[in-house]
């Protein structure tokens, strides 16, 4: 009986990390998710924010700080503490999400936001490092899917904030306060609950910052890798960020409607392609050590017509079921990414090779967002954008397959 109690103790702590950063995640994507839902009254109420590109400018301010700071908030996390990495993450963001309900200027918006940038660019490659630490190759996908349904749910109560936004009695202010408010409470259990992986007397090699960078960039499997998480990502980027926008014009819906309908459908079919994706992964690396390749490029797979339909998809109905594609496309994607990166990078640079993979994908996403608003100022139809998303999702698709993982390795993690 001890012995069995012994076994299922490094279990129960590896599904308990899960549990503990499921929240944070969510906060994290709720602080993100409000501005795009709640564009219309904060244009309203904010002076200096007059154009499209300003608004792109605006959310790409966040994505280009917090790309280019991705990579050393990975190093930080593999060579000293994870814990601390992601408690004082959240704990700073969400000061920063409490500032941004103080902002009056267009230029204010746009410092909170590269403020923003810097808080959260520490928490998803130690979140999904430590992940990683405490799952075996054999629940490494779905703890990593779990983990990120938690994005997904601060998705979709991000897209209810328009209707917050709308109300007379609460606004888009009050919305920054209490994600503020939430994220600062929770960062103190969380702080005094979490444990950090221990790791072997020589895991934590005295080498320079570089070594890890220079094993990464001269991993051909990882520059592939890194090409696969970017080129997406632009597209789900802009879809994030403007489908509010573009189904309100469209469809001519209220603010509310649109952030719900934006955002409600793909951000619930991600969870099903989450958990569908990480047990199919998990399941499929019995047979192969290609499984989560593969288990991945399904979901890409589902991009493409997703992709094409959103452009020009004619009634509202129809646009649901594109971004419900979309959504469950998304969700085996963004599952596999890290337990790939597993496969072909060591423990102790994980989190690095995860913040530079951050930091051209967001680059590349801000780009996109900004890019998106310079282009509907102009008046370039959706059809040709989407259409050249389109493309892209079908190179994505070629290069995951080009990856060749190594099997996972299955030592079981151990408490600090």
């Amino acid at each position: 009986m001890s012995t069995t109690s012994h076994a299922s103790s490094p279990a129960r702590t590896a599904w308990l990390v899960v549990g503990l950063l499921w929240p944070v995640a969510l906060l994290n994507y709720l602080d993100r998710q409000m501005l795009a839902t709640m564009k219309t009254s904060m244009v309203a109420d904010i002076a200096g924010l007059t154009t499209d590109a300003h608004w792109g400018f605006v959310l790409a301010s966040f994505k280009w700080v917090y790309a280019f700071l991705s990579p050393v908030g990975g190093s930080i996390a593999d060579r000293f503490s994870r814990r601390h990495v992601i408690a004082v993450s959240l704990f700073t963001w969400s000061v920063v999400t409490w500032l941004t309900g103080r902002v009056t200027t267009y230029e204010g918006l746009v410092a909170t936001r590269a403020l923003m940038g810097v808080s959260e660019a520490f928490y998803i490659p130690a979140a999904l490092a430590m992940i990683s630490d405490f799952h075996a190759g054999s629940t490494r996908s779905r703890a990593i899917g779990i983990h990120q349904t938690g994005i997904y749910c601060g998705l979709i109560l991000g897209g209810f904030a328009g209707y917050v936004a709308d109300s007379p009695s609460l606004g888009w202010r009050w919305a920054f306060d209490a994600g503020g408010l939430l994220g600062v409470l929770y960062a103190i259990p969380l702080f005094l609950l979490l444990k950090n992986p221990v790791r072997q007397p020589d895991a934590r090699a005295d080498v320079s910052p570089r070594s890890p960078l220079a094993e990464l960039v001269s991993n051909r499997n990882f520059i592939l890798l890194v090409v696969y998480f970017t080129l997406p990502a632009i597209a789900g980027w802009v879809i994030k960020d403007w489908m509010p926008v573009i189904l309100k014009s469209q469809f001519r819906l209220s603010q509310g409607e649109a952030g719900r309908i934006a955002v409600l459908y793909v951000q619930i079919a991600s969870i099903l392609g989450a958990v569908i994706g990480g047990m199919l992964a998990d399941r499929w690396m019995r047979r192969t050590a290609r499984g989560r390749i593969y288990t991945s490029a399904l979901g890409m797979a589902l991009f493409l017509p997703a992709l094409f339909g959103l452009g020009s998809p004619g009634t509202l109905p129809l646009a649901i079921l594109f971004l419900v594609l979309f959504g469950l496309g998304w969700g085996f994607f963004d599952t596999n990414n890290m337990p790939i990166l597993s496969q072909i990078a060591r423990p102790e640079v994980r989190a690095t090779g995860y913040g530079l993979m951050n930091l051209v994908s967001i680059s590349c996403g801000g780009l996109g967002d900004w890019g998106f608003g310079v282009l509907q100022d102009r008046g370039v139809p959706l059809p040709l954008i989407f259409g050249c998303f389109t493309g892209v999702a079908l190179l994505s698709l070629l290069v995951v397959l080009l990856i060749r993982p190594a099997a996972d390795a299955t030592t079981p993690s151990q408490l600090a």
